[in-house]
């Protein structure tokens, strides 16, 4: 007889379903279905996406966030190794796909370096450098364990940006750096459709936008199944046993150095697409773009969002990209406030917000004041959230929409 806790895997092949219930099922089919109709305004509440440009480009960075945090995710959340240094395999990913898809421009001491080959080479090559860079260096990274191994991958991060900035051939000017390529699927040079340019497609007008954001959200959902998937596979499971207890695993049969060498060279992988991409929604990185704090917004979509699962870095991607836009938007608000309120809403206004160098606002809205900046602020607000979430809540948001599914499953019971 079937109880109201009817829940329950009668196999193994059930419970490793991508989609175990009928509910995840539905819920992943609206929320697929709520993506294809957002850059066209046709969901109620959120159609001013669509009359602004800037959107696109947001929900497309959320989308190659999403793809660097679920890298990130295999090698911290499965395999258990701490890891600072992704940034630099971002970098490495971008400047390969430059260099592979950009124009040269002689090959003398001042020239760029780039051979103009179409995106279906210079994108899996920019998954291919950063992985085989990522399996000379797990060895090395291997041998340690914890905060050393901490240590050893932020080590990269500096070494990287020494790189970035003296390969001028490779990564352009040390300031200003280097233009990407326009994002196109050509067969070979010429012809090619483009991803951010207005086009038309089965009668229907798309804008660079739209195209560029689809062109995105289609490879983040291949990342994603292919995430999932091999955490499903043997791979997968050997990473956990040597994320729970290494010695355990390696004393019952699993060869520890071989799992986490591949562990460092599938999330460099990931790590070099995200950086490609997000090379070409900046248009024009500068090498300072691959620094600490973009590994520490890494670090944070990943922990945040919640270790060891696939919806958790999705959704710490779209929180860590989203937060700097709320807390800039809220600034800008409060500004207005503390300038022209009254009352009680502008006493609070003025203790958030400095809007002259004579205020003591926790934010600073201008350069000279003595809060923190909008920047600095965000970067604070991510160790506040890494710190909290750490303490109160390991699995960050996907452990707080497990207690609340948890919560409605069993009421009106508590137990």
């Amino acid at each position: 007889r079937r109880g109201i806790r009817s829940h329950f895997y009668t196999s193994y092949e059930a419970e490793s379903r991508i989609f175990p219930t009928i509910t995840q099922k539905i819920f992943m089919g609206l929320l697929f279905l709520v993506v294809l109709l957002l850059p066209f305004g046709w969901v109620p509440g959120l159609a001013f996406i669509a009359d602004n440009t800037v959107w696109f480009r947001i929900l497309a960075r959320v989308c190659v966030f999403a793809i660097a945090g679920l890298g990130l995710n295999m090698l911290t959340g499965f395999a258990g190794q701490v890891s600072l240094g992704h940034s630099f395999f971002m970098g490495v990913g971008a400047y390969t796909a430059m260099v592979l898809g950009s124009e040269g421009s002689g090959f003398g001491e001042e020239g760029l370096l780039g051979f103009d080959l179409p995106l279906w080479i210079w994108l899996p090559g920019a998954a291919i450098v950063p992985a085989v860079l990522g399996a000379i260096i797990a060895p090395i990274a291997v041998r340690v364990r914890g905060l050393y191994l901490a240590i050893v991958t932020l080590a990269l991060v500096f070494i990287g940006q020494h790189a970035f900035r003296n390969m001028t051939r490779v990564a352009g000017d040390s300031e200003g750096g280097r233009a990407f390529q326009d994002i196109e699927f050509e067969l070979w040079r010429g012809g090619g459709f483009s991803f951010t340019t207005e086009t038309t497609i089965a009668g229907i007008t798309w804008t660079g936008g739209q195209v560029l954001f689809f062109f995105t959200f289609v490879g983040l959902v291949l990342a994603a199944l292919l995430h999932k998937n091999i955490a499903r596979t043997r791979t997968g499971r050997a990473w956990a046993s040597i994320r729970d207890r290494d010695i355990a695993a390696e004393v019952m049969g699993v060869p520890e150095t071989r799992y986490k060498t591949l562990a460092f060279a599938i999330s460099s992988a990931y790590a070099g697409i995200a950086g490609a991409l997000l090379a070409g929604l900046a248009g024009q990185p500068s090498p300072a773009v691959w620094d600490l704090n973009l590994a520490v917004a890494m670090i944070a979509i990943v922990l945040i969002g919640g270790a060891g699962t696939t919806a958790g870095p999705l959704l710490g991607a779209l929180f860590v990209v989203m937060m700097p836009e709320a807390v800039e938007g809220l600034s800008a608000w409060l500004a207005g406030v503390a300038e022209e309120g009254t009352g009680l809403g502008q006493t609070i206004a003025d203790f958030i917000i400095a809007t002259s160098p004579a205020d003591s606002g926790l934010i600073s809205v201008i350069q000279s004041g003595s809060g923190l900046s909008v920047p600095d602020f965000n970067n604070f607000l991510y160790g506040l959230l890494i710190v909290l979430f750490l303490i109160f809540e390991p699995l960050g948001l996907y452990g707080i929409w497990i207690n609340i599914r948890n919560y409605w499953r069993g009421w009106p019971f508590t137990y």
